[in-house]
């Protein structure tokens, strides 16, 4: 199995299935010198591990993450950090319907037609659990971005028909971890909260959209066609399970406008450096930063797990089966999809700030030679 690796010089390479032993990943291309503990890392995987409210899967997993390399007192040192994050609450048997009869809209048949075999506990290698690597790898990512005073934040915009109205940077830091629907605009998370508690009494579930915001962001990042940062943005976010479309700036309702419209005309800014007036590229133009906050929009399809019966087809048997699936499964996803789409943001993001020099990739403290330096362990020795 190949694409299992992101990213040109931070690269994150991940392992695991859902029900096995342990999920895990590889980061190379950190540079040397940053402060990193688990408890940096952890915060994230505890907003998106399961179990967090009545809207969320109740499997059971702390999702407790452990450093296995590429720490030395407490720093990184510039080879390649090791993270495990153990499985603990894996419940395989009611899985068994659909070893030969693949659930729909899963990846059950393809994974099947694709290799001959696959590991169908809980999904294997395509459930969204993989995503718990994810956010252990943008946990860092993100650390070495705030140095560069680059801050991102996610929430839920929609949930089914109900969509939140437009709320500021400010306000989604301030108010998306205050409501288990992960919404900035607290009276639109109640309605989000009352219609998926609907669907999930029904025994069904609901789709829904996530809107990113990254500040901060120098102009310059990216390159022209295949490597523009707008289409490995959208490779990171359609790689999100679930995913179904991704946009940035006015994204679809850029069809409705017209050039004049749209063109963001150009002004001085205080240090006399060009600056657009508006901000309806969403940050990117060409391909590549322009300096302006860059924000988007990923919308994620409903769960196809879920409890009511539905039709599917054993090819060993030959019959056409109705079944359950029976299990613990989100009855929607944004809320646990916040983190992630944070976690593909800040990957993306720091990649480019790596491949342009603005983060030297040896070592954050940008002084090549220098190796007396406050993060080099001391010799026990010598005290």
């Amino acid at each position: 199995m190949n694409g299992n690796r992101f990213g040109r010089l931070f690269q994150v390479t991940t392992f695991g299935e859902s029900h096995g032993e342990a999920m895990g990943c590889t980061v190379s291309g950190c540079p040397a010198g940053l402060e990193l503990s688990e408890e940096d890392i952890q915060g994230d995987l505890d907003r998106r591990k399961p179990g967090q409210s009545m809207i969320t899967t109740s499997r059971g997993e702390p999702d407790d993450v452990s450093i296995k390399s590429g720490i030395q007192d407490g720093y990184t040192t510039g080879t390649p950090i090791g993270l495990v994050i153990q499985n603990k609450d894996a419940r395989s048997e009611k899985y068994e319907p659909f070893i030969t009869a693949p659930r729909p809209s899963h990846g059950d048949f393809t994974y099947s037609a694709k290799f001959g075999t696959r590991n169908w506990g809980g999904g294997g290698r395509s459930s969204a659990r993989e995503t718990v690597n994810w956010v252990a790898a943008g946990a860092i990512a993100k650390k070495l971005l705030e140095r560069e005073g680059i801050e991102l934040k996610a929430h839920v915009n929609q949930i089914g028909n109900v969509e939140a109205p437009d709320v500021s940077f400010e306000e989604i830091k301030e108010h998306s971890e205050e409501n288990d629907v992960r919404c900035a605009h607290p009276e639109t998370a109640e309605r989000m909260q009352e219609l998926i508690e609907e669907y999930q009494q029904e025994g069904d579930s609901i789709g829904g959209s996530i809107y990113f915001e990254a500040q901060g962001v120098p102009a310059g990042l990216g390159a022209p066609r295949f490597d523009s940062l707008s289409a490995r943005l959208g490779q990171a976010m359609m790689s999100v399970p679930a995913t179904t479309a991704f946009e940035f700036g006015l994204g679809r309702e850029a069809r409705e406008w017209t050039g004049k419209e749209r063109n963001d005309d150009w002004e001085f800014d205080d240090e006399g450096n060009p600056t657009p007036v508006e901000n309806d590229h969403g940050g990117i133009q060409g391909g590549i930063s322009s300096g302006e906050p860059i924000y988007g929009e990923v919308t994620l399809h409903a769960p196809t797990s879920i409890p009511k019966s539905q039709q599917t087809a054993d090819w060993e048997t030959g019959e056409i089966k109705e079944e359950q699936v029976i299990g613990r499964h989100d009855p929607v996803l944004p809320p646990r999809g916040v983190p992630v789409v944070e976690a593909m943001l800040a990957l993306t993001l720091v990649d480019f700030m790596l491949l342009s020099g603005r983060i030297n990739p040896d070592r954050v403290d940008d002084q090549p030679g220098e190796y007396d330096t406050d993060y080099h362990p001391s010799n026990p020795r010598n005290e």
